[in-house]
């Protein structure tokens, strides 16, 4: 009970919101050409460390409080004690989801935050490797990673980036190891289904879907994207249409390669009625178009199941709908990344909203190997797990405020020798 005294004591005792606030202002001071500007910065600078050193004089561990003061709410602050009370670990690796998670196109304008991207700068400095796991394509994610965290840490060794949802890794520094092809590895006829539904896709499809969908530049996946704004009434509506259209080349690309299955008309119903038994939003989209197919599942040639056991059919409302191995998955992704980077006995930081970041919080969760995090607006399922296990829950846009608790953990972890 110590450690919560201490606690008690320090936010009790000190204005740590002005501490806060402060070392906010110091960390985010954009760079400008100013000497007014500059000189505020200073003094804000010289304010801060007079308060930290007002804190490391009244605590044995007194750097630890006073930086723990400097960048975790009360609250924040607390629930890192609880869950260092719980686990007895710091994180050792942060996984973290893009989209929805680091950023929100509802709330930060598309863009990762610049505090969270200074957090994110703290963990390396302290050596905490990054795993960034998307669903978007490498050359998006490495784009936006080096603009926000700068080139020498995204190619320092210690950051790796899981795309595409877990079909490829990318460990820059790492030699031989740097560019990971886990698609490689799949069986011709699965690769033959993706190339002939890639084939088709737009060259094939009726007018308004042309028109209004694009396909993500993915090396193995199959997205639609709309061309309208994500999460609007319009991106909606395509990419509903774009779903059971996607489903129906899909059941007919697998029939085709089906011995002793005719491709006809029956194999879009298959590939309907079993990702719609797969999945309650992808058998919503069916039912409210009126697309939801008569046939039952049990009429599903077995070699043609067999197939689809083996292919993920991913909805997201207004966003995307994306054909991809489930063979490949971000689970399998994060092992690779941990491989490459190093990582023998993890305990990570998982944040994500979607059933793909499930999945890597239920395997972290079921190895003794991690916590999970998501913010508010996440899938009910995930949520659903985050709250059964931790409860670990922030606020659309305010991944920093996660990232803040993890901060806290490390610091006090450390004093143990956690």
């Amino acid at each position: 009970m110590e450690r919560y005294d201490h606690l008690y004591r320090l936010y009790d005792e000190f204005d740590t919101g002005t501490l806060r606030d402060y070392q906010e202002f110091v960390d985010v001071f954009p760079p400008v050409d100013s000497r007014v500007a500059l000189e505020h910065w200073q003094n804000a600078s010289d304010e801060l460390s007079e308060r930290k050193d007002e804190i490391r004089e009244s605590f044995t561990a007194g750097e630890t409080f006073a930086e723990t003061a400097a960048h975790a709410t009360r609250d924040q602050a607390f629930t890192a004690l609880d869950l260092l009370a719980k686990h007895g670990r710091s994180v050792n690796v942060l996984v973290l989801d893009v989209d929805e998670t680091l950023r929100s196109a509802g709330s930060t304008d598309n863009e990762i935050p610049r505090d969270t991207l200074h957090l994110l700068t703290e963990f390396h400095e302290d050596g905490v490797p990054i795993v960034i796991c998307t669903g978007q394509t490498l050359e998006n994610v490495k784009g936006f990673m080096i603009q926000g965290l700068g080139s020498e840490i995204v190619h320092s060794g210690d950051l790796s980036i899981v795309y595409e949802a877990g079909t490829g890794v990318f460990t820059p520094g790492h030699g031989a190891e740097t560019k990971q092809l886990l698609y490689d590895d799949l069986d011709d006829d699965i690769v033959e289904v993706f190339d002939e539904v890639r084939s088709r896709i737009l060259r094939e499809a009726p007018d308004h879907l042309r028109r209004g969908c694009h396909l993500q530049g993915n090396e193995f996946n199959v997205t639609l994207k709309p061309n309208f704004e994500i999460g609007g009434e319009r991106a909606g509506e395509v990419i509903d249409d774009g779903l059971v259209y996607e489903l129906d080349l899909l059941g007919e690309a697998v029939a085709g390669r089906v011995d002793g299955v005719e491709t006809d008309d029956r194999a879009s119903r298959w590939a309907r009625t079993y990702y719609a038994a797969q999945d309650p939003e992808i058998r919503s989209v069916l039912e409210q178009r009126g697309e939801y197919p008569d046939t039952h599942s049990e009429s599903i040639p077995d070699a043609v199941a067999d197939v689809f056991e083996r292919i993920d059919v991913a909805y997201y409302e207004a966003d995307a709908a994306e054909i991809g191995s489930l063979e490949l998955n971000k689970v399998v992704g994060v092992r690779t990344a941990f491989d490459v980077l190093g990582i023998d006995a993890p305990f990570a930081l998982v944040m994500g909203d979607s059933k793909s970041d499930l999945r890597v919080m239920e395997w972290v969760a079921e190895n003794d190997a991690g916590i999970g995090a998501a913010p508010n607006h996440a899938s009910r399922d995930a949520l659903d797990h985050v709250l059964s296990t931790d409860e670990l829950v922030f606020d659309r846009g305010k991944s920093a405020e996660m990232l803040r608790t993890i901060y806290a953990l490390n610091r006090l972890a450390a004093l143990d020798g956690a």
